[in-house]
């Protein structure tokens, strides 16, 4: 599928857009072009993989713009034949402050990434969403349910043949930008306490290895105004923090602050709603868009309809972790590994 082909990563300089690019890097993909507005963090990506990838690093093509500019976004588009967009303003207490720039971003960035796409006849969109966009309490989480409105929308607009649109909705990825994990890390090295908003809040976790796997699930087998979403176990904060505490065999106290601006105590991936149509397709959910248009008589049927019996998919009914089983998890990352290294090499 992706044999010679050019794959463009809006906010490619991200924790998530990293994770992308190191998953196709060594495949036969032709070129992969990285758009972000962060000059400073292309030119440190750009050493890092001429340093320790030169075999491929020329495969890597960088991209100054902005996706509230379309005609910057139309700029990194000529030969693209597939796009994974992941630019976004994703922080929640931040949105909260300023909704207007949140929706600047994920919403009309997401239109102008999409009309350009559609311009250059691109084969396939793949666009990340949260799982703050089902059932949304905060600016963050509108802001990105009214993305997947537009998303589907745009998807009717065009034939599938010419350009595919697809969504993926993720909950949290563990020590991505915004995850609390190396927050309780940096607190567990300066010996402060563990700071914890509601103990018993709950949150999906997953590596960024296994949220990246659900892109190229998306790539791969997404129809046009599809909304995919992985079936991802969970934890409460408490048992979270507790998690990390005794991988470095820490004492440090954990601290209850209260619930920050716009938090939710649980997070839903698939709305009751989307459960009436959602198909499973093993480790994946999928939900089609509705294909119909506004002349609703035409699609008016008699009797019930027999619907899904999944109700909701969130954080609270999805496989809860225990301590030992995040222990696990936490153990296989990266940045957990090296900094638990670091850690140990200091004698504690």
């Amino acid at each position: 599928m992706f044999e010679g082909a050019t794959l463009l990563i809006t906010g490619g300089t991200g924790s998530f857009g990293n994770a992308v690019l190191d998953r196709f890097l060594e495949t036969d993909i032709k070129e992969i072009r990285i758009f972000s507005r962060d000059e400073l963090k292309q030119d440190d990506m750009r050493h890092y993989y001429q340093r320790n990838f030169p075999e491929v690093s020329d495969k890597i093509k960088f991209y100054i713009g902005d996706v509230r500019d379309l005609q910057s976004v139309k700029n990194a588009m000529h030969g693209v034949d597939y796009i994974f967009h992941a630019a976004a303003l994703k922080q929640v207490p931040s949105c909260e402050f300023f909704p207007v720039e949140a929706v600047k971003t994920n919403v009309l960035g997401t239109e102008n990434v999409l009309t350009a796409a559609i311009d250059a006849g691109v084969k396939k969109v793949i666009c990340l969403s949260t799982d703050k966009a089902a059932y949304p309490v905060n600016a963050m989480g509108t802001s990105k349910a009214m993305m997947e409105k537009v998303i589907v929308a745009k998807s009717r607009t065009v034939a599938p043949e010419k350009t595919e649109i697809c969504c993926t909705r993720y909950g949290n990825v563990m020590c991505s930008r915004g995850s609390v994990i190396p927050l309780f890390i940096n607190q567990i090295k300066e010996g402060k306490n563990l700071t914890v908003t509601e103990p018993t809040m709950t949150r999906f976790i997953m590596s960024l290895e296994e949220a990246v796997e659900l892109v190229v699930f998306a790539f791969e087998n997404g129809n046009s105004g599809d909304i995919l979403v992985q079936k991802a176990p969970a934890c409460t904060i408490e048992v979270l923090a507790q998690a990390v505490k005794e991988v470095f065999h820490a004492e440090n106290e954990i601290k209850i602050i209260g619930i920050r601006h716009g938090e939710k105590m649980y997070e839903t991936l698939l709305t009751n709603e989307e459960c009436a149509n959602a198909i499973d397709m093993g480790q994946f959910y999928r939900v089609p868009c509705d294909k119909r248009d506004l002349n609703y008589d035409k699609y008016f049927k008699d009797g019930d309809v027999k619907r899904n019996t999944l109700t909701e998919f969130n954080s609270n009914n999805t496989e809860l972790l225990s301590v030992e089983e995040v222990k696990e998890k936490l153990l296989k990352l990266p940045y957990v590994q090296e900094e638990l290294k670091q850690w140990e090499e200091l004698g504690k």
